[in-house]
Protein backbone atom coordinates (compact mmCIF):
# COMPACT_ATOMS: atom_id res chain seq x y z
CA UNK A 1 0.00 0.00 0.00
CA UNK A 2 1.44 3.29 -0.63
CA UNK A 3 1.58 5.55 1.96
CA UNK A 4 -0.01 8.84 2.05
CA UNK A 5 3.42 10.73 2.33
CA UNK A 6 4.87 9.71 -0.71
CA UNK A 7 1.82 11.34 -2.83
CA UNK A 8 3.06 14.64 -4.72
CA UNK A 9 0.82 17.74 -5.06
CA UNK A 10 -1.05 16.69 -7.58
CA UNK A 11 -4.28 14.24 -6.41
CA UNK A 12 -5.81 12.22 -9.17
CA UNK A 13 -9.42 10.34 -7.22
CA UNK A 14 -11.18 7.74 -9.64
CA UNK A 15 -14.62 7.55 -7.92
CA UNK A 16 -17.24 5.04 -8.92
CA UNK A 17 -21.14 4.38 -7.78
CA UNK A 18 -23.52 1.44 -8.72
CA UNK A 19 -25.16 1.13 -5.32
CA UNK A 20 -28.80 2.53 -5.81
CA UNK A 21 -30.55 3.65 -9.12
CA UNK A 22 -27.65 4.97 -10.95
CA UNK A 23 -24.02 4.80 -12.45
CA UNK A 24 -21.59 6.52 -12.27
CA UNK A 25 -17.91 7.29 -12.58
CA UNK A 26 -15.70 10.60 -12.02
CA UNK A 27 -12.24 11.72 -11.80
CA UNK A 28 -11.12 14.39 -9.44
CA UNK A 29 -7.46 16.18 -10.08
CA UNK A 30 -7.12 18.66 -7.13
CA UNK A 31 -10.61 18.70 -6.07
CA UNK A 32 -11.86 19.82 -9.48
CA UNK A 33 -13.83 17.36 -11.44
CA UNK A 34 -12.43 16.78 -14.73
CA UNK A 35 -14.08 13.76 -16.35
CA UNK A 36 -17.50 12.59 -15.22
CA UNK A 37 -19.77 9.83 -16.50
CA UNK A 38 -23.40 9.20 -15.22
CA UNK A 39 -26.34 7.14 -16.29
CA UNK A 40 -29.98 6.78 -14.23
CA UNK A 41 -30.48 2.70 -14.27
CA UNK A 42 -31.95 0.55 -11.62
CA UNK A 43 -30.28 -2.29 -13.58
CA UNK A 44 -27.49 -2.52 -15.91
CA UNK A 45 -24.63 -1.38 -14.24
CA UNK A 46 -22.56 -4.55 -14.86
CA UNK A 47 -22.37 -3.58 -18.58
CA UNK A 48 -22.55 0.13 -18.16
CA UNK A 49 -19.54 0.77 -15.79
CA UNK A 50 -16.28 0.09 -17.18
CA UNK A 51 -17.20 1.31 -20.30
CA UNK A 52 -17.88 4.71 -17.84
CA UNK A 53 -14.29 4.39 -16.23
CA UNK A 54 -12.46 4.00 -19.70
CA UNK A 55 -14.06 6.93 -20.57
CA UNK A 56 -13.61 9.12 -17.68
CA UNK A 57 -9.95 7.69 -17.56
CA UNK A 58 -9.45 8.62 -21.18
CA UNK A 59 -11.03 11.98 -21.37
CA UNK A 60 -8.51 12.81 -18.08
CA UNK A 61 -5.42 11.36 -19.99
CA UNK A 62 -4.87 8.80 -17.41
CA UNK A 63 -4.19 5.41 -16.99
CA UNK A 64 -5.07 3.60 -13.46
CA UNK A 65 -1.07 3.86 -12.61
CA UNK A 66 -1.55 7.19 -12.78
CA UNK A 67 -4.12 7.39 -9.72
CA UNK A 68 -3.96 7.98 -6.25
CA UNK A 69 -6.97 7.00 -4.68
CA UNK A 70 -10.04 5.05 -5.64
CA UNK A 71 -13.33 5.96 -3.94
CA UNK A 72 -16.88 4.11 -4.04
CA UNK A 73 -19.85 3.72 -2.08
CA UNK A 74 -20.14 0.88 -0.03
CA UNK A 75 -23.98 1.25 1.09
CA UNK A 76 -26.79 0.22 2.26
CA UNK A 77 -28.15 -0.40 -1.37
CA UNK A 78 -29.34 -2.88 -4.09
CA UNK A 79 -27.42 -5.91 -3.16
CA UNK A 80 -26.09 -6.79 -6.63
CA UNK A 81 -25.78 -3.05 -7.34
CA UNK A 82 -23.23 -2.60 -4.53
CA UNK A 83 -21.19 -6.12 -5.33
CA UNK A 84 -20.47 -4.64 -9.49
CA UNK A 85 -18.99 -1.35 -7.72
CA UNK A 86 -17.12 -2.73 -5.15
CA UNK A 87 -15.74 -5.49 -7.43
CA UNK A 88 -14.46 -3.27 -9.82
CA UNK A 89 -13.10 -0.57 -7.14
CA UNK A 90 -11.63 -3.70 -5.81
CA UNK A 91 -10.11 -5.46 -8.57
CA UNK A 92 -8.37 -1.84 -9.87
CA UNK A 93 -6.74 -0.77 -6.34
CA UNK A 94 -5.40 -4.39 -6.11
CA UNK A 95 -4.05 -4.40 -9.53
CA UNK A 96 -2.33 -0.75 -9.01
CA UNK A 97 -1.27 -1.07 -5.25
CA UNK A 98 -3.77 2.04 -4.82
CA UNK A 99 -5.74 2.53 -1.33
CA UNK A 100 -9.22 2.49 -1.96
CA UNK A 101 -11.94 4.59 0.40
CA UNK A 102 -15.65 3.10 1.00
CA UNK A 103 -18.02 5.79 1.00
CA UNK A 104 -21.65 5.62 3.26
CA UNK A 105 -24.03 5.92 0.74
CA UNK A 106 -26.24 8.29 2.72
CA UNK A 107 -23.70 10.71 3.35
CA UNK A 108 -23.21 10.48 -0.25
CA UNK A 109 -26.71 11.54 -1.42
CA UNK A 110 -26.37 14.10 1.91
CA UNK A 111 -23.07 15.96 0.62
CA UNK A 112 -24.89 16.47 -3.11
CA UNK A 113 -27.59 18.92 -1.55
CA UNK A 114 -25.97 22.36 -1.88
CA UNK A 115 -24.94 23.89 2.03
CA UNK A 116 -27.61 27.06 1.68
CA UNK A 117 -30.31 24.76 0.92
CA UNK A 118 -29.54 22.11 4.39
CA UNK A 119 -28.95 25.44 5.80
CA UNK A 120 -31.53 25.23 9.82
CA UNK A 121 -33.04 21.95 8.06
CA UNK A 122 -32.51 18.26 9.31
CA UNK A 123 -31.57 16.60 6.45
CA UNK A 124 -33.44 12.88 5.58
CA UNK A 125 -31.69 10.81 3.19
CA UNK A 126 -34.06 7.60 2.45
CA UNK A 127 -32.89 5.13 0.17
CA UNK A 128 -34.77 2.49 -1.40
CA UNK A 129 -34.38 -0.78 0.66
CA UNK A 130 -36.69 -2.60 -1.69
CA UNK A 131 -38.85 -3.92 1.59
CA UNK A 132 -41.75 -2.10 3.44
CA UNK A 133 -39.18 0.14 5.04
CA UNK A 134 -36.15 2.69 3.59
CA UNK A 135 -33.25 3.24 4.64
CA UNK A 136 -33.48 6.23 6.52
CA UNK A 137 -30.42 8.25 7.67
CA UNK A 138 -31.13 11.80 9.54
CA UNK A 139 -28.23 14.01 9.53
CA UNK A 140 -27.68 18.15 10.66
CA UNK A 141 -27.30 20.93 7.83
CA UNK A 142 -23.40 20.51 8.86
CA UNK A 143 -23.79 16.31 7.23
CA UNK A 144 -22.92 15.38 10.93
CA UNK A 145 -25.05 12.58 11.47
CA UNK A 146 -28.13 12.54 14.04
CA UNK A 147 -28.88 8.65 13.96
CA UNK A 148 -27.06 5.65 12.85
CA UNK A 149 -29.06 4.79 9.01
CA UNK A 150 -31.52 1.84 10.08
CA UNK A 151 -34.68 0.18 8.37
CA UNK A 152 -37.54 2.68 9.18
CA UNK A 153 -41.29 3.22 8.43
CA UNK A 154 -42.22 6.98 7.59
CA UNK A 155 -44.87 6.32 10.12
CA UNK A 156 -41.90 5.73 12.82
CA UNK A 157 -39.71 8.20 11.40
CA UNK A 158 -42.58 11.31 11.83
CA UNK A 159 -42.08 11.26 15.82
CA UNK A 160 -37.95 11.69 15.45
CA UNK A 161 -38.29 14.97 13.34
CA UNK A 162 -38.74 18.69 14.83
CA UNK A 163 -38.50 21.91 12.65
CA UNK A 164 -37.70 21.79 9.21
CA UNK A 165 -37.16 19.09 7.16
CA UNK A 166 -35.38 18.15 3.91
CA UNK A 167 -35.81 15.06 2.16
CA UNK A 168 -33.13 13.32 -0.28
CA UNK A 169 -32.76 10.21 -1.61
CA UNK A 170 -34.63 7.44 -4.50
CA UNK A 171 -37.10 7.10 -1.90
CA UNK A 172 -38.04 10.26 -0.35
CA UNK A 173 -41.16 10.45 -1.74
CA UNK A 174 -42.33 7.90 0.35
CA UNK A 175 -41.11 10.22 3.26
CA UNK A 176 -42.46 13.27 1.57
CA UNK A 177 -45.99 11.41 1.42
CA UNK A 178 -46.19 10.64 5.28
CA UNK A 179 -44.35 13.89 6.85
CA UNK A 180 -46.20 17.38 6.85
CA UNK A 181 -44.09 20.41 5.85
CA UNK A 182 -41.42 18.28 4.66
CA UNK A 183 -39.69 19.76 1.44
CA UNK A 184 -37.47 17.54 -0.80
CA UNK A 185 -34.29 18.20 -1.75
CA UNK A 186 -33.27 19.66 -5.54
CA UNK A 187 -30.35 17.62 -5.81
CA UNK A 188 -30.77 14.20 -7.62
CA UNK A 189 -32.12 11.15 -5.20
CA UNK A 190 -28.99 8.76 -5.75
CA UNK A 191 -25.22 9.22 -5.62
CA UNK A 192 -22.88 10.84 -8.20
CA UNK A 193 -19.36 9.83 -8.47
CA UNK A 194 -18.11 13.38 -8.42
CA UNK A 195 -19.67 13.86 -4.88
CA UNK A 196 -18.36 10.57 -4.14
CA UNK A 197 -14.81 11.36 -5.05
CA UNK A 198 -14.76 14.70 -2.83
CA UNK A 199 -15.99 12.65 0.30
CA UNK A 200 -14.13 9.65 -0.21
CA UNK A 201 -10.86 12.12 -0.59
CA UNK A 202 -12.23 13.74 2.68
CA UNK A 203 -12.74 10.79 4.25
CA UNK A 204 -9.55 8.83 3.10
CA UNK A 205 -7.31 12.21 4.54
CA UNK A 206 -8.91 12.11 8.08
CA UNK A 207 -8.37 8.39 8.10
CA UNK A 208 -12.49 7.80 8.71
CA UNK A 209 -12.83 5.90 5.47
CA UNK A 210 -14.69 2.78 5.08
CA UNK A 211 -13.46 -0.78 4.07
CA UNK A 212 -14.21 -1.67 0.50
CA UNK A 213 -16.84 -4.02 2.11
CA UNK A 214 -20.77 -3.80 1.51
CA UNK A 215 -22.58 -3.06 4.07
CA UNK A 216 -26.02 -4.63 4.13
CA UNK A 217 -28.11 -3.20 6.58
CA UNK A 218 -29.51 -6.06 8.70
CA UNK A 219 -30.48 -4.43 11.89
CA UNK A 220 -31.52 -1.15 13.12
CA UNK A 221 -28.51 -0.18 15.06
CA UNK A 222 -26.06 -0.23 12.36
CA UNK A 223 -23.98 3.49 12.61
CA UNK A 224 -22.10 4.97 9.95
CA UNK A 225 -19.20 7.13 10.31
CA UNK A 226 -19.66 11.13 10.29
CA UNK A 227 -18.68 13.27 7.21
CA UNK A 228 -15.62 15.33 6.24
CA UNK A 229 -15.42 18.85 8.61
Amino acid sequence: MIGRAQYSRVMNVLAIDTSTSACSAALLRNGQVVAHRLTVMSRGQSEALMPMIKAVLDESGLTVAGLDLLAVTVGPGAFTGLRIGLAAARGFALAAGLPLAGVPTPLAVAAAIPESEREGRTVVVALESRRDDPWVQLFRADLTPLSAVEALSPAALAPRLTGPVLVAGDAAARILAAIPGAVAASSPGWPDAAIVARVGEDLWREGRALPAEPLYLRAPDVTLPGPPS
